[in-house]
């Protein structure tokens, strides 16, 4: 079995690698806007759920795994910054307090697609103005949903996790593991 990663993100590479995982890596191209009044979970599960079913092909030897991440808080979905004062609000957001990183998984394998969520609590310090205007211009937050990198810069604003850290960093590599293992495949 051929395992394709439909993902461009270096992070699910690199977590995947490290795990020992053999892959392929082909980056889909889907509308990542939320749907009006969809919940973040069922909007990461969704994502997953298409981007693994575009990737797939309906080629019989091939597994493709697709992964989206979110930041929550209050309800509210944090995805990518569009730019430096939306990273810093965003962070102004999350600073001394606890949000939610939310990652759907999705494997598509033989015509059928299975999909999972992951769920980490993420408790930042309290930050500064100091501390917001140093994290963005280290330019890190501008590609990362929430606008930080837990394995990067932003670890210092970490202070406790509950859950998954490679589902902070862009994929749960436990998670993964068990659902290829469901389908015999790992």
């Amino acid at each position: 079995m051929r395992l394709i990663l439909a993902s461009a993100s270096p992070r699910r590479v690199e977590l995947l690698r490290a795990a020992g995982f053999v892959f392929d890596v082909q980056p889909q191209g889907v509308d990542e806007r939320l749907l009006p009044g969809e919940a973040p979970a069922a909007h990461v599960l969704r994502l997953a759920r298409e981007k693994a079913r575009q990737a797939g092909g309906g080629r019989p030897d091939t597994v493709v795994l697709a992964a989206d991440t979110v930041v929550v808080i209050d309800g509210l979905v944090l995805g990518k910054p569009a730019d430096d004062q939306d990273a810093a609000e965003m962070l102004r957001r999350l600073s001394g307090r606890t949000h939610e990183v939310l990652t759907g998984v999705a494997l598509c394998a033989d015509g059928a697609t299975s999909a999972a969520l992951e769920r980490t609590a993420v408790r930042f310090i309290p930050l500064s103005e100091a501390d917001i205007a140093w994290y963005v211009s280290t330019g890190e937050p501008r590609d990362k949903a929430g606008a930080y990198a837990i394995q990067g810069f932003a670890s210092r604003f970490v202070d406790r996790i509950e859950g998954s850290y490679s589902n902070v960093v862009g994929l749960p590599v436990a998670l993964v593991s068990q659902m290829l293992r469901n389908l015999g495949l790992c």
